[in-house]
């Protein structure tokens, strides 16, 4: 299976924007072979906590129509949300759709960075998915830096890793080019990071959304400045 991870610089607190904008690098990495396509951390309207805080409007569920363009696109996604709870407070959530866009599952982070636990409600458990034979384990940015997430998927037959992230430039550098392929070496797992690249809130992100093979070898990266889709192929344990 070929895998896309995304990079994108989002419009932000404007979903039906950033929705579109997916949608185009989704229809990206379909025309390149990829059956899947990950994207970065609140794809739908940045990074933008205050506005998530202020807006319930901006939260987005599995069904929600501003979704279309990326369920249309052909192409399974992993697309991360401001997900309603239920409650006051969203979860930062990655929804799964298949290529027909039906939805597959939620993972909502478990692991709120800092200023996040004001804002949104953690995730109680891990999420799992399988799709063409292969099965996924999903983090979402801080959740990879605690080992015990990517090592349960893996425990539990997973292949790949996905990981919906933000990185800066500044130590975020350092840290999105040493937390995935470590998890890649330790955990025998592929891992596709999709980041934001540009204005990201508070941050600008550094780009280079990245696949790592199993023991941690890269196998394709991004730059550091263009919205974009890197490819690469994954396959079964041998």
């Amino acid at each position: 299976m070929r895998i896309a991870a995304a990079q994108m610089t989002c419009s932000p607190g404007d979903v039906p924007a950033n929705a579109a904008r997916a949608a185009a690098l989704a229809t990206t990495a379909r025309d390149q072979g990829a059956e899947l396509v990950v994207f970065p951390e609140l794809t739908l309207t940045g990074y933008e906590l205050a506005a998530l805080a202020a807006d319930p409007g901006l939260w987005t569920a599995a069904d929600d129509p501003r979704l279309d363009p990326l369920r249309s696109a052909g192409i399974a996604t992993a697309v991360n949300v401001a997900l309603p709870t239920g409650g006051p407070r969203p979860a930062i959530a990655t929804l799964v759709h298949d290529a027909d866009g039906a939805h597959v599952t939620t993972y909502a982070k478990q692991h709120l960075f800092r200023h996040e636990q004001e804002v949104f409600q953690a995730g109680e458990g891990d999420g799992r998915f399988a799709l063409g034979g292969i099965r996924f384990s999903l983090g979402i940015c801080y959740d990879n830096h605690f080992p015990g997430l990517p090592g349960r998927g893996a425990a539990d037959g997973c292949r790949v890793h996905l990981a919906s992230s933000l990185y800066g430039t500044g130590d975020g550098i350092h840290e999105r080019a040493t937390v995935h392929p470590g998890i890649a070496e330790d955990h025998g797992l592929y891992v596709v990071l999709a980041n934001h690249v540009g204005p990201a809130g508070p941050w600008t992100g550094c780009g280079r959304a990245a696949l790592w093979a199993p023991g941690g070898a890269l196998l394709a990266e991004a730059d550091d400045r263009t919205p974009s889709v890197v490819t690469a192929e994954v396959g079964p344990a041998a």
